[in-house]
């Protein structure tokens, strides 16, 4: 599959960043694999069963779109796969850093995965899941910044308002 490429991520929760760079990553790629990360030593606000309906939901009709998990190596999973492009999205400079040894070392550990970056659209330059959960959990408007459901959800999470039947 060289017209297909993992996006791999905790998506925990899927930001409208995350929903961009898929988006981008679709006018390279015919297909793109959104992989969620499963670690079971990390904390996280959703299971992993309700972060892949979440991103199942927030990219309605789109073909061209597969959302799995995996845990492990995330060379070994592309392998599997029979991907050989990891697409990753970068924010700021502290971003490169981080994402630039996680490349050499999967190239190190499969020398045929190539990782592609794409550069944040700047209007979610500033926002991560981490920031987007902060904000949620302590009331904050986070409207705009992930998919409308997403924001229901979280507030759910959060005990804001009570559970509907989305």
């Amino acid at each position: 599959m060289s017209h297909c490429a993992v996006y791999p991520g905790s998506f925990d929760p899927i930001t409208n960043g995350h929903l961009s760079i898929i988006n981008r990553g679709l006018q390279i790629f015919g297909k793109v694999i959104v992989a969620v990360a499963h670690n079971p030593q990390k904390k996280s606000l959703f299971t992993v069963e309700e972060r892949l309906d979440l991103i199942r939901r927030s990219l309605p009709g789109e073909n061209n779109v597969e959302v799995d998990t995996f845990e492990g190596l995330l060379v070994e999973y592309c392998k599997n796969r029979g991907v050989s492009v990891v697409l990753r999205g970068l924010r700021a400079l502290s971003d490169f850093e981080y994402e630039f040894q996680m490349a050499l070392m999967n190239r190190r550990l499969e020398r045929d995965i190539q990782s592609i970056f794409l550069m944040t659209d700047y209007k979610w330059f500033y926002i991560s899941s981490t920031i987007v959960k902060e904000a949620a959990s302590l009331g904050g408007d986070i409207s705009g910044l992930v998919p409308d459901l997403v924001n229901q959800k979280m507030k759910e999470k959060f005990g804001l308002i009570p559970p509907s039947a989305l």
